[in-house]
């Protein structure tokens, strides 16, 4: 479970990118049933940091709290939540350093308010990490009507108040927006 989809996209360059490292405090907002980033993380974050597993799908949720056991990941907490409600995400604000979404955004009917509600949650000098489908492959990602847009993105993440710290395509099939607080 915690590879799927790494032929895709390899968690570990974002991690390199934000400079992911032991004691860190990082969520993944809609983590969906794959925990994409859940697991590599909490490898890296180690016993010193945690990783927060947040979605709506309760499903989805007890089906990652079912791996993160058996995996033995004691710092991981699942978290329900819906990350498009500003001020209701039961994670300290400004704890965290970095927060995921991984092919989260496109799903989003307010992506300002889920940018705001990441925004709450990181730490003054923490990061925003967005990835989504630059383009499909087969019956993988979202129909061209409904694929993310690097520009809206780029401009709900300002209205709540953030700013574009780099823009890269992190495969063939994904981009990669970081972001951090103004």
């Amino acid at each position: 479970m915690q590879t799927a989809g790494r032929a895709l996209m390899d968690p570990y360059k974002i991690f390199e990118k934000v400079g992911l490292k032991e004691g860190m405090h990082v969520a993944d907002l809609g983590c969906g049933l794959t925990g994409h980033f859940v697991f590599p993380s909490a490898r890296i974050v180690g016993e010193k940091g945690v990783v927060y597993a947040v979605d709506i799908l309760k499903s989805a949720l007890q089906s990652l709290s079912s791996w993160i056991k058996s995996q033995g990941l004691d710092n991981v907490r699942t978290v329900w939540s819906d990350i498009e409600k500003v001020n209701k995400t039961p994670i300290p604000a400004h704890s965290l350093d970095v927060c995921f979404f991984m092919n989260v955004v496109s799903h989003l009917k307010d992506q300002t308010s889920a940018l705001t509600e990441a925004n709450r949650l990181i730490k003054d000098d923490g990061q925003i990490v967005v990835v989504d489908w630059a383009k499909r492959l087969g019956t993988l990602g979202p129909q061209d009507e409904k694929s993310a847009d690097p520009e809206k993105i780029i401009q709900a993440a300002t209205s709540a108040g953030l700013r574009l710290v780099e823009q890269f395509a992190c495969s063939d099939y994904h981009f990669c927006l970081l972001f951090k607080k103004v």
